[in-house]
């Protein structure tokens, strides 16, 4: 699994790229490299890859809902009593991706876009928040099962 997150310069938002490297028997992905960008078309639109996009919506939602804690140790965390949801990240986009792999193969990925609607949208993310998306980022490839 290759996983890319790429803050987005000027704007409070990032894209997290997650190139599929290996078959998905339970979504009937079997055939990951394909040799054109259009082969990928495919597998894009395939009803396998519709079930994995649900599921991948399922669980980001609860990630965003819940985040995990971006800290290695549960000492590091600090428990948040205030309620309020002024560093809540939003999903802008979810969707299917080419992603070009080695050997000129091409493989079929998700396209993630988080969007810190509450921070200042002409500053990039902080470092903060990057680190939270990270967080994100590898819980949603443990949840999923791609790595």
């Amino acid at each position: 699994m290759s996983l890319r997150i790429i803050p987005d310069e000027g704007k409070p938002s990032a894209a997290i790229e997650i190139a599929l490297e290996q078959p998905l028997p339970d979504y009937d992905l079997d055939q990951i490299d394909q040799p054109t960008p259009r082969d990928v078309d495919g597998v894009l639109v395939s009803q396998g890859f519709r079930d994995l996009i649900d599921d991948a919506r399922g669980v980001l939602t609860d990630l965003l809902a819940n985040e995990p804690h971006a800290a290695a140790s549960s000492r590091d965390c600090e428990l948040d009593l205030s309620h309020t949801e002024e560093h809540k990240l939003e999903l802008d986009q979810l969707t299917g991706a080419i992603c070009p792999g080695d050997d000129e193969v091409y493989r079929p990925g998700l396209w993630i876009v988080l969007h810190d609607r509450r921070a200042n949208q002409k500053t990039s993310l902080p470092q903060a928040t990057k680190e939270r998306i990270a967080a994100i980022a590898h819980e949603f490839v443990k949840r999923l099962q791609l790595d």
